[in-house]
């Protein structure tokens, strides 16, 4: 399976991603995980990163998009992949496209976890309260949401033209979710 999952800020996309990753023997591929290990590395990339992420923005399109192609032409993900966090924008979804046509790969399904702002909003805020990031207070999410409306959130149209969008309600107990994905998924590939 060649999968996107994607949904705004603290939707529960790394959660469900391990999970799916696991069902399907396939590697989670987090650009969110990527940048913040260059962080806590503080290589060049991630001196870059972490200010961008403190001010609320999101990485340069060049800069996700090198190092999602260099991921992608790794063995482990020959057959097959889940993106999260990736592709955020228009200009992204081209880019993946031509790393896939290159190789010859397509994507199988997209899943949008759908949730209510106000209910992000507080998930992130007690994430950011456990976890204690720095970049979760609750200006910053506000404007990661507003950046995730304007620019990612019309890719579900895209992906819905290509008939590859999968919606599923990202509300609920961990477990509910999960079994959720897996029917919706499994009923995409049967």
């Amino acid at each position: 399976m060649r999968l996107i999952i994607f949904g705004p800020p603290g939707a529960g996309k790394g959660t469900q991603a391990s999970r799916i990753a696991e069902r399907y023997g396939i590697p989670a591929i987090s650009t969110g995980d990527i940048f913040r290990a260059n962080i806590k590395a503080e290589t060049p990339l991630g001196v870059q990163v972490k200010e961008i992420l403190a001010s609320g923005g999101y990485v340069s399109d060049e800069i996700t998009n090198a190092i999602v192609a260099d991921r992608l032409g790794q063995a482990d993900c020959e057959p097959g992949f889940l993106l999260d966090g990736y592709p955020r924008t228009a200009e992204q979804v081209e880019a993946l496209d031509a790393v896939l046509a290159e190789s010859g790969r397509r994507l199988d399904a997209v899943l949008e976890l759908t949730v209510d702002d106000d209910e992000v909003v507080g998930r992130l805020l007690r994430r950011a309260e456990i976890e204690g990031r720095a970049d979760d207070t609750e200006d910053v999410v506000r404007e990661r949401m507003a950046i995730y409306h304007a620019q990612t959130a019309p890719l579900a149209e895209m992906y819905a033209a290509r008939d590859l969008l999968v919606q599923v309600d990202g509300l609920g107990d961990v477990d509910e979710v999960s079994a959720r994905i897996g029917e919706a998924l499994d009923a995409r590939t049967s």
